[in-house]
């Protein structure tokens, strides 16, 4: 596929998505549309990929970086006006052309494979095109009584006997390089749009005798563009279909896909288990034999084998093996988990370095923190990290156990094998082996409950 040169065409402004962000950066599971396009393109080993930019064109060239070449097309007269922006570029090419609309993210490397593959090498042109039982915005095929085409029109500027066929292009082309810009020059703009059609140029082509083909696809669902939320979202749950077949055909089981959001770069193992109401984004890896949910949320996290995550969301923290978390835990950016650690229900973890066999099982706060191995953290322990002006670190060396209702005013260091008793308010360090205990002194007093009852009443 060196040979072929892939047009992208990516210069208008969609008004119908109502949007301050181009169209094509919309994100679908966790990517912007063009980048399913551009990923199809790349595995299917094209020799050039080429982007006619023209609305927010610096915002699109952020993304695809030298993925990519780019052509300006500074006004928007049209899809044929703006293949002809190529021509300079491309003016010594003598391979074929496909030419494809940036907003359909849903096209695979099979399809578009299989497009160029039964294109003919003495057609001069070929265009994709599906059944489509009621077309709205496509445009029509219109062959003639050998079924061979005879003209391709767009749905603003075709009869009612037109509008009646229900063969339907995808806007997807391959041309002879060379002739489709000789066919360009010819085309004119006087339509309902005042537009440069790019399909006009079949018919010109047919009237210089050259051959053109109309090859169809019976994947129906992969010609969907999007021009509206509507659209985004039918292609959202395409495309996420597509993640969680991926996935479960390569050993994950996954409950209730319906109800199962992962983004398109996410790994999982096999033997892992992901409840329902899950939602796994950005780069997260999950190991193997995991069990994951119900309602777990994993934003760009790296997670061992055996893990088990219940109702909690984890961001941007490395997780290592056996490490159970949750349910109802906060892990907030920069921690690290490791072997065998137990994060139980209503934890909150900002930047912590948590060892190995380490619990912390229920109502804490551990901040700038760095937890030894085998160390326990009871309930309604607080690292007091922040002095409202800046933050300072908390360190506890393995072994240690930490009562109920601490706070460890930090900085401080508690030493190995110490023991922090219940209630009290650390705010110097602690000896390895040593008892700590900073409680106010408990004072009863004999007979005052009932007259402080009385006096309330």
């Amino acid at each position: 596929m060196e040979s072929v040169v892939a047009v992208v065409l990516a210069a208008g402004r969609s008004k119908r998505m109502k949007s301050t962000k181009h169209k094509l950066l919309h994100t679908v599971c966790g990517k912007p549309i063009v980048q399913y396009l551009q990923q199809a393109l790349e595995e299917l080993g094209v020799g050039n990929i080429i982007y006619v930019v023209g609305h927010q064109a610096d915002d699109l060239r952020q993304v695809l970086g030298k993925r990519a070449q780019y052509v300006d097309q500074a006004k928007q007269l049209g899809t044929g006006h703006a293949l002809m922006q190529t021509e300079a570029l491309l003016c010594k090419h003598q391979g074929e052309l496909l030419v494809l609309n940036g907003d359909h993210p849903l096209f695979t490397v099979a399809t578009l494979k299989y497009f160029l593959k039964q294109k003919q090498t003495r057609s001069a042109a070929a265009v994709l095109t599906v059944e489509v039982p009621f077309p709205s915005d496509y445009g029509r095929i219109i062959r003639d009584h050998t079924g061979s085409v005879k003209r391709l029109v767009e749905t603003r500027d075709a009869t009612p006997e037109e509008l009646s066929v229900s063969e339907a292009s995808t806007g997807v082309f391959c041309f002879e390089s060379q002739k489709v810009f000789k066919a360009l020059r010819k085309v004119q703009n006087k339509n309902a749009q005042n537009e440069y059609y790019l399909p006009d140029v079949i018919s010109i082509l047919m009237a210089a005798g050259e051959h053109v083909e109309a090859i169809k696809t019976t994947a129906c669902e992969q010609t969907y563009g999007v021009n509206n939320r509507v659209q985004l979202s039918y292609v959202r749950k395409i495309i996420q279909q597509r993640i969680l077949e991926k996935l479960m055909l390569n050993g994950v089981t996954i409950i209730d896909p319906e109800h199962t959001y992962i983004d398109a770069e996410v790994t999982v193992g096999c033997d892992t288990v992901i409840e329902p109401g899950c939602f796994l984004r950005g780069q997260t890896t999950i190991g193997k034999m995991c069990s994951i949910g119900p309602c777990a949320e994993l934003y760009d996290t790296v997670l061992g084998d055996r893990c088990v995550v219940r109702n909690s969301t984890v961001e941007q923290a490395l997780i290592e093996d056996d490490v159970r978390i949750g349910p109802y835990a906060y892990i907030r950016p920069k921690c690290k988990i490791k072997k065998k650690a137990q994060i139980g229900c209503f934890i909150d973890l900002k930047k912590a370095d948590i060892g190995e066999e380490t619990k912390i099982t229920h109502l804490a706060y551990v901040g700038d923190a760095e937890i030894g191995n085998k160390v326990n953290i009871g309930c309604g322990v607080v690292t007091v990290n922040y002095n409202g002006h800046e933050k300072n670190k908390t360190y506890i060396s393995n072994g240690a156990f930490v009562g109920c209702n601490v706070n460890l005013i930090a900085p401080v260091k508690i030493g190995e094998g110490s023991y922090i008793a219940a209630g009290s308010t650390i705010v110097k360090g602690v000896p390895d082996d040593a008892l700590a205990i900073a409680r106010s002194r408990q004072e009863n007093k004999s007979g005052y409950a009932s007259r402080l009852l009385k006096k309330e009443s």
